[in-house]
C-alpha cells in the first residue's frame, strides 16, 4: 500500500474531524458530570409501572430540587441528575416517588468536584511528557535523517489528534443525547493515550530497524515500507480489542457503556492516526 503517496487524503480526513470537534466543543461544549460539577446522581427502580418523566417532575417540583437530568434506562429504571442535597431531602425524594426501590445514590460536593478536575487534567499532561521523553530515549540512536525527539514530539501530536475527536463525540453526545463526561472518562483518556502511543511506537521501531540495515537516502520508502510491515499487527490488535470492547457496550451495565464507547472511538481514531497520520507527519516534517 502506497500510504505515505496518499498522504495528503489522510491529513485532510483528519483536518475535517478536527474542525468538526473543534466546532461542536465551542458550540455545545461537554457536558460534565457530578464527579467534575458537584451534585448527586439517582437510580431508582420502579416496582410498578414507571412514571413519566413529566410526571416525576410534578411529584418533585415542591422541593426546589432546580434543573432535575431525568433519563430512563432500561423498562423499570430512572436515572436522576441533580444539584447537590441534604439526607433530608433525599429521603424526601424517595417517598414522594412511591413505590420505588433505591439503586444507588452518588453525591459530590463543588470543592471535591474542581479537585478531581485538576487531578485529571495533571494526569493526562503528566502521561503526555512521559511518553514524549520515552519515545526520544528509545530513539536516541537513530538521530539520522531526523532528530529523535521528533518521532516523540509526532506521537504526541497524533495523540492530541486522537483525544480531541473523541471528545469531539461526546461533545455531540452530551447534545443530542444527553451523555455526561464522568470520572470513568479520564480513565478511558488514559487508555486511549496507552493504546494510540502504543501502534505508532510499534511502525516507528520497525522504521528505526529498517534505518539501521537500509540506505536512508529514500526516508519515505523506508516509512513506507515499515508501515505495511506492521500493518496485520496493528489491524489484528485493534480487532481483537474492540470485539470485546463492542460486547462490553451491548451486554455490561449502564454504568460502564459509555465508559466502553470512549474506548471503542478512541481505539478507531487511534489507529487510524497511528497507521495513517504518525508516519505521514514525519515524512512532511522531513520534507520541510
Amino acid at each position: 500500500m502506497q500510504i505515505i503517496k496518499r498522504r495528503k487524503i489522510y491529513f485532510t480526513i483528519s483536518i475535517i474531524l478536527l474542525l468538526g470537534s473543534l466546532f461542536s466543543l465551542i458550540v455545545w461544549g461537554l457536558k460534565l458530570g457530578i464527579d467534575f460539577t458537584g451534585g448527586a446522581l439517582m437510580e431508582i427502580s420502579f416496582t410498578e409501572e414507571r412514571l413519566s418523566n413529566q410526571e416525576i417532575q410534578d411529584k418533585l417540583i415542591d422541593l426546589n430540587l432546580g434543573k432535575i437530568n431525568i433519563q430512563p434506562i432500561g423498562n423499570t429504571n430512572v436515572l436522576l441528575r441533580i444539584k447537590e442535597i441534604d439526607e433530608d431531602t433525599h429521603q424526601q425524594i424517595l417517598s414522594n416517588l412511591g413505590n420505588i426501590k433505591e439503586e444507588r445514590f452518588e453525591s459530590v460536593g463543588p470543592l471535591i468536584g474542581e479537585e478531581l478536575k485538576r487531578k485529571a487534567i495533571w494526569a493526562i499532561g503528566l502521561a503526555l511528557l512521559v511518553i514524549i521523553l520515552y519515545i526520544a530515549w528509545a530513539f536516541r540512536k537513530v538521530s539520522k535523517p531526523i532528530a529523535s525527539w521528533q518521532y516523540g514530539l509526532v506521537a504526541i501530536v497524533a495523540l492530541f489528534h486522537d483525544i480531541f475527536i473523541t471528545l469531539g463525540f461526546f461533545s455531540l453526545l452530551g447534545y443530542f443525547r444527553e451523555i455526561e463526561i464522568g470520572l470513568p472518562f479520564v480513565a478511558a483518556f488514559l487508555t486511549i493515550l496507552g493504546y494510540s502511543v502504543n501502534n505508532s511506537i510499534v511502525i516507528f521501531d520497525r522504521v528505526r530497524e529498517n534505518l539501521l540495515k537500509m540506505n536512508w537516502d529514500d526516508f519515505k520508502e523506508v516509512v513506507n515500507q515499515s508501515i505495511n510491515q506492521s500493518l496485520t499487527r496493528c489491524l489484528n490488535t485493534a480487532l481483537t480489542t474492540l470485539f470485546v470492547l463492542l460486547a462490553v457496550f451491548f451486554l455490561g451495565g449502564e454504568s460502564i457503556k459509555y465508559f466502553s464507547l470512549a474506548l471503542i472511538v478512541g481505539i478507531i481514531v487511534g489507529t487510524y492516526s497511528s497507521i495513517f497520520i504518525t508516519s505521514s507527519l514525519i515524512i512532511a516534517w522531513y520534507k520541510k
